[in-house]
């Protein structure tokens, strides 16, 4: 069963056994306090998480890809349509840096609403880069994808996490987040924005959050919320529990006023 490497004698250096499936509430269990830990140790007490598509190009990279599709003879209209989407790379980008640069100007002992991101590419990777360019700290929880690259370059180091599970990922977004920026993505940006709005709704999620959702156009393409009211499906009043908006103006002005107004009194995670 163990290998040369493993030392049978002492149950958390025997590889096997950790790796087997009678260790998983272990391994669920590190997920949640090995973090926490990190959290503690580098004074994160809340953040401002950021979804959106791993598929997302910046505005140069996606003009590039368009003028070689237009001569070498490509797909335009999937060119195209990746340079229209770059747009969000860099809305997400600007929003994030001036969200860091006004939550550094905060007077307070412990970093607050600290840029975070699932830790990949594409809008992800705008995030981090912002709050980067910034020169603030951030956060990157990633996921072990067989397909996507893990850890871009603009993720502080210390706080780059890499999640086995998505159930204990998504748990640090929620409990973490004092706000909530919803840019175009694809089924996990879908998942992650429902599972915190059914948070909300029900309240299970008992703080005062945010949620912003950028992109009208595309949103109201993509999910048609006005017809889960009109069936009854949900409460009229559920389609008020995020902010819509194509503006990084409007959506840092409202942010920054809800989290003054709702935030500041409320220290660390609250779920």
């Amino acid at each position: 069963m163990n290998d040369e490497s493993d030392d049978p004698s002492q149950a958390y250096k025997n590889r096997a056994f950790m790796s087997s499936a009678d260790a998983r509430p272990l391994r669920i269990l590190s997920e949640y306090l090995e973090p926490r830990s990190r959290f503690e140790h580098y004074k994160i007490d809340d953040t401002i998480v950021f979804f959106g598509s791993a598929r997302i190009k910046p505005r140069d990279v996606a003009q590039a890809e368009l003028e070689s599709a237009k001569t070498d003879g490509g797909d335009v209209v999937a060119a195209e349509m990746r340079y229209q989407l770059s747009a969000y790379y860099e809305a997400t980008r600007e929003l994030a840096k001036r969200l860091t640069e006004w939550s550094k100007g905060l007077d307070e002992s412990e970093r607050r609403f600290v840029v975070c991101s699932g830790g990949g590419p594409g809008i992800m990777e705008a995030a981090n880069r912002g709050a980067s360019e910034a020169k603030g700290v951030n956060v990157g929880l990633g996921i072990s994808l067989p397909f996507e690259q893990l850890g871009s370059p603009y993720i502080t180091r210390e706080l780059t996490f890499a999640f086995h599970y998505f159930f204990m990922r998504k748990f640090w977004f929620a409990y973490m987040a004092k706000a909530v920026v919803v840019m175009p993505g694809g089924f996990g940006t879908l998942d992650e924005l429902f599972e915190l709005l059914t948070l909300v709704q029900t309240d299970k999620i008992k703080k005062h959050m945010p949620i912003v959702l950028f992109g009208s156009k595309y949103w109201a393409e993509v999910i048609n919320l006005e017809a889960l009211e009109r069936y009854g499906t949900i409460s009229p009043g559920d389609v008020e529990l995020f902010f819509r908006t194509d503006s990084v103006d409007e959506a840092y002005d409202y942010i920054t006023e809800q989290l003054s107004e709702y935030g500041l009194d409320t220290t660390g995670p609250t779920l």
